[in-house]
C-alpha cells in the first residue's frame, strides 16, 4: 500500500512522526560511519535545536545558511532549522566566493552552519559568521540530552509537536530558500513552501510506490532542489531509510554506500549513470530495484548498458526548481501500478505527477496549443514556488494566475507523456529560424559516436556575429575532424541551419559542469564567447 504522508500538515510534523514510527530501526546512514534509528536522529536533532537557539541564532535570525555535504550530518542540521520553524538555505559551495556571497546577502543570511572539516576542502571567503558544528556539539549538557531522550522516546508526537509549536505553521509558510543552478543567469532565492515540498514528496511517493524496506541513496547535493526534497524529504517525510554520501562523483563510494546499506532508491542523472556503469560493480548495485534520473537527456543507449550490467532499468523524470522540483516521470518498471495501460515511454520525461496540471501554449501569441505541438510547458499544482526571494518583479513574469512558466519548449503526446524540445534560452535565431541547441547538441554527439558509459563531447552555443548568430561547438578531444562531423550532419539530412561551420570547433580538455551534474551552459558560452566574439 502506497504510504501517504498528513494532508498538508507540515513536513516538519511528518518528520517528527516518522522518526518515533522508526524509533529503533534505523532510518538515517552514510559512509562516514554514522547510522541512526529514529530516535537517534530525532534525539540529536532537538539537541542540535536548543544549543543553536542557545548559543547562536537571535530570534529574529530567520534565514540560516547551511555549507554541509550529503551527510547524516547535514539531514541533522537541516532537520534541527525546520523544526525551529527557520528557513534553511543550502548553499553551492561549487559556486565562487563571489556568487555565494550575493546569494548570502539575497537572504540576509549572519550565521552559516557546516563542519571544520568540510570547509578545510573548501577555498571560500564567505561574508557570514561560520559556526563550525563539531565545536558547537561540546556545548550540549547532559541536561539537553536528557530532554532530548525524553522528547525522542517516550513523549508522544502529538505533545511533541505541541510542545514545539509545530501545529501553528501554515503550509503557506517558506521551509527552505533553494537557489536556481545558475546555469544560464545569476542565481535566483526560490521560496519553497511547507505545501510545496509535502506535495512533491507525496507525488514522487505516488510514481515510485514507496515501501517500508526502500533505503534511498541520498547522494546528491542538498543545496539542488532534486537533493533537498527527492533525497532528504522524502526520507524525513515517509517511513523509509537514506542512506548519504558526500558526493555522486565518487563512483566506488556510491557502489560500497549502495551495498552496506542495502539501498533500493536511486535518484542521480545520467552523467552519474555513466561513472558506475565504468567503475562499479554489478555486486555494488545488487539491490537496486528504481533507479530514476533527471537534470539531463537519457539516451536510450545508455538505459541499455546499465539494465544489462546492474539488472535494473533507469527511467526519466523531469522537473525545475521552481517546481519544488518534480513535474513529471515515468513509472520504474519495477514500482508498476498496474493501472495504466502505459507506463512509462522512453525518449518522454513522463507524465504529469499527480496533482500537477500542465499546458502548452504557443510561444509568440500565448495561445493554447493541442496535442503533439510544440510550444512552451506551463505547469499549475501545489508543487508551484511562492516565489523568488525579494523579486516580485521576477516572480511575476514567470508565474501568472498560478500557472508557472518553465522556459522549456515541449510537446506532449496522446497519452500525456512530455517531449523536451529544448530550453528558450537555448534557441539561436539563424536566418530567421528558431534552431533548439540542445537538438544540434544531441545529433553532433551522435555524429561523434561516444560509448555508452561516456558523457557528451560536445556542447552547441551561438554567438552573435556579422550576419546573425551563429553555431559555436566547444568539445573535448575527439576521434573524427570538424569536416566529417560537417559531412556526417549533411548526409543525415540535417537543415542546413543546423549544421556549424569548419571554423566554429574549439577543442577544451573538459567541459564545464555544474555541482549538482549538469552541464553548465553559462560556462560553455562563456568560453565560445571569449573565443569567437569577434568572428
Amino acid at each position: 500500500m502506497v504510504q501517504r504522508s498528513e494532508q498538508i500538515t507540515s513536513p516538519v510534523k511528518s518528520f517528527v512522526r516518522r522518526c518515533k514510527q522508526r524509533k529503533f530501526r534505523r532510518k538515517v546512514s552514510d559512509t562516514m560511519g554514522t547510522e541512526l534509528t529514529g530516535g537517534e536522529l530525532l534525539a540529536r536533532t532537538l539537541i542540535l535545536r536548543q544549543l543553536l537557539r542557545r548559543h547562536v541564532l537571535s530570534d529574529e535570525e530567520m534565514y540560516v545558511g547551511v555549507l554541509l555535504p550529503s551527510s547524516a550530518g547535514g539531514v541533522v542540521t537541516n532537520m534541527a532549522i525546520s523544526l525551529d520553524q527557520r528557513v534553511a538555505v543550502n548553499l553551492n559551495f561549487t559556486l565562487l566566493s563571489d556568487v555565494m556571497n550575493v546569494c548570502i546577502a539575497q537572504c540576509g543570511i549572519k550565521h552559516i552552519l557546516t563542519s571544520r572539516k568540510f570547509m578545510e576542502r573548501m577555498n571560500l571567503d564567505i561574508n557570514a559568521e561560520l559556526v563550525f558544528l563539531e565545536d558547537l556539539a561540546n556545548e550540549a549538557t547532559l541536561s539537553d540530552k536528557l530532554a532530548a531522550a525524553f522528547q525522542a522516546y517516550i513523549m508522544p508526537a502529538p505533545a511533541l509537536a505541541h510542545q514545539l509549536a509545530l501545529d501553528a505553521i501554515d503550509p503557506d509558510d517558506v521551509l527552505a530558500i533553494i537557489f536556481t543552478s545558475g546555469s544560464t543567469g545569476i542565481p535566483k532565492g526560490t521560496m519553497l513552501t511547507h505545501a510545496n515540498i509535502a506535495s512533491n514528496v507525496d507525488a514522487a511517493n505516488e510514481i515510485i510506490q514507496l515501501r517500508p524496506t526502500d533505503v534511498l541513496l541520498g547522494i546528491l547535493p542538498l543545496f539542488h532542489s532534486f537533493g533537498y526534497t527527492l533525497s532528504m524529504w522524502t526520507v524525513m517525510q515517509l517511513d523509509i531509510g537514506g542512506a548519504y554520501h558526500v558526493s555522486p562523483l565518487e563512483s566506488i563510494k556510491v557502489g560500497e554506500l549502495c551495498q552496506t546499506f542495502g539501498g533500493t532508491i536511486l535518484l542521480a542523472t545520467p552523467s552519474f549513470l555513466r561513472a558506475y556503469l565504468r567503475r562499479c560493480t554489478r555486486e555494488h548495485f545488487a539491490t537496486l530495484d528504481a533507479v530514476l534520473v533527471g537534470a539531463e537527456k537519457l539516451p536510450v543507449q545508455l538505459s541499455n548498458a546499465f539494465e544489462e550490467k546492474f539488472r535494473v532499468r533507469p527511467i526519466e523524470g523531469y522537473g525545475c526548481t521552481e517546481t519544488s522540483p518534480l513535474i513529471s516521470a515515468n513509472v520504474p518498471p519495477n514500482r508498476s501500478r498496474g493501472i495504466d495501460a502505459v507506463e512509462r515511454k522512453e525518449g518522454t520525461v513522463g507524465r504529469p505527477v499527480p496533482g500537477i496540471k500542465t499546458r502548452v501554449t504557443d510561444q509568440a501569441t500565448g495561445e493554447v496549443l493541442g496535442t503533439g505541438e510544440q510550444g512552451m510547458l506551463w505547469v499549475k499544482g501545489p508543487n508551484v514556488m511562492k516565489g523568488y526571494l525579494g523579486q516580485p518583479e521576477v516572480t511575476a513574469e514567470v508565474i501568472h494566475d498560478g500557472w508557472y512558466r518553465t522556459g522549456d519548449v515541449v510537446e506532449v503526446d496522446e497519452d500525456g507523456f512530455i517531449r523536451i524540445v529544448g530550453r528558450e534560452s537555448r534557441f539561436a535565431k539563424i536566418l530567421g529560424e528558431m534552431v533548439p541547441l540542445d537538438g544540434v547538441e544531441d545529433v553532433v554527439n551522435e555524429v561523434i559516436g561516444i560509448r555508452e558509459d561516456e558523457g557528451i563531447k560536445a556542447s552547441v552555443t551561438a554567438v552573435p556575429g556579422a550576419k546573425g548568430e551563429h553555431l559555436i561547438v566547444i568539445h573535448t578531444a575527439l576521434e573524427k575532424s570538424p569536416g566529417a562531423i560537417r559531412k556526417a550532419l549533411f548526409q543525415s539530412g540535417k537543415p542546413p541551419v543546423w549544421i556549424p561551420s569548419a571554423d566554429s570547433f574549439y577543442q577544451v580538455d573538459e567541459l564545464p559542469m555544474l555541482g549538482s551534474g549538469k552541464l553548465d551552459h553559462k560556462g560553455v558560452h562563456q568560453i565560445a564567447v571569449s573565443i569567437f566574439e569577434a568572428v
